[in-house]
């Protein structure tokens, strides 16, 4: 199959405009003859929130809002899956998210477990398991931005049978792009990072979007300030073998009766 991303700069506020330039550039995937794009974090409202009300009114309602409608439209005119990041309201909480649509309409939200820096201020931590959808020819996994920092995320979708697992970024720390070649290979999947470009209120964002392998191997990447699609075949299934020569297979070799410190909220000092 065919996957990719989507690297541009949203406009904060802007729904309209950042909606606009979605379409656009998912038009640009279909013609590349992409099965799969994913889109950056909050990408439908910007990034850098300073109020409640700013919430209130950029929020939007999922699966009935109207950005995850224009997605669908979207995903169901094209044939196209999507993986996209928006914020969420639902009973006076907001949400960090991301949709998964595809062209059987709605499939299913992410809500970002581990929120960074003043998204604490404004955001409610995700209830959302790490959970593993099913499309044609793949298995998707899907983590947040700031996820990638806490290694339970990926290893928890790797080991629920996630083949790829999508990334909607808007990252800011120096550290993540190659953080995950490390994730890549120790849990042996495909990694698609998709992270916006540009400055908000501020806050400069690293871009460098990617697609990596199991094998560790970076299959795409763009560069820090350009607006960009790239797309890549791989085969998904070249994520479901763990072993790694004739005596270890990451998944039997994993040490389960040591491991019960990750399970406890404690600081060693």
């Amino acid at each position: 199959m065919k996957v990719g991303y989507a690297q541009f700069e949203p406009v904060f506020g802007d729904k309209e405009t950042n909606i606009e330039t979605i379409l656009r550039l998912l038009k640009e995937g279909v013609h590349q003859e992409a099965d799969l794009l994913v889109l950056p974090e909050l990408c439908n409202t910007g990034y850098v929130f300073r109020s409640e009300k700013e919430l209130r009114i950029l929020s939007e309602n999922v699966p009935n809002g109207g950005t995850t409608k224009e997605l669908i439209k979207f995903a169901e005119n094209s044939k196209l899956y999507i993986v996209a990041g928006l914020c969420e309201s639902e009973d006076d909480k907001y949400f960090n998210s991301a949709v998964i649509v595809g062209p059987e309409g709605f499939i299913a939200k992410y809500r970002k477990a581990h929120l960074f820096n003043e998204e604490n201020l404004w955001f409610t931590k995700g209830d959302s398991q790490f959970q593993v959808c099913n499309i044609p020819n793949a298995r998707l996994g899907t983590m947040i931005c700031f996820d990638w920092f806490f290694p339970e995320a990926v290893r928890i979708l790797a080991l629920n049978g996630a083949q790829i697992i999508c990334h909607p970024s808007n990252l800011v720390l120096p550290y993540c792009q190659r953080a995950l070649l490390g994730a890549a290979i120790q849990n042996r999947v495909f990694i698609i990072t998709a992270n916006r470009i540009g400055a908000e209120r501020g806050v400069k964002f690293t871009g460098m979007s990617q697609i990596i392998d199991p094998n560790m191997k970076v299959l795409a990447r763009s560069g820090r300030e350009k607006e960009e699609i790239r797309t890549v075949e791989i085969n998904p299934r070249m994520a479901d073998s763990k072993r790694m020569n004739d005596y270890n297979d990451l998944w039997l070799d994993r040490r389960v009766d040591l491991y019960h410190p990750l399970l406890e909220q404690r600081r060693i000092i």
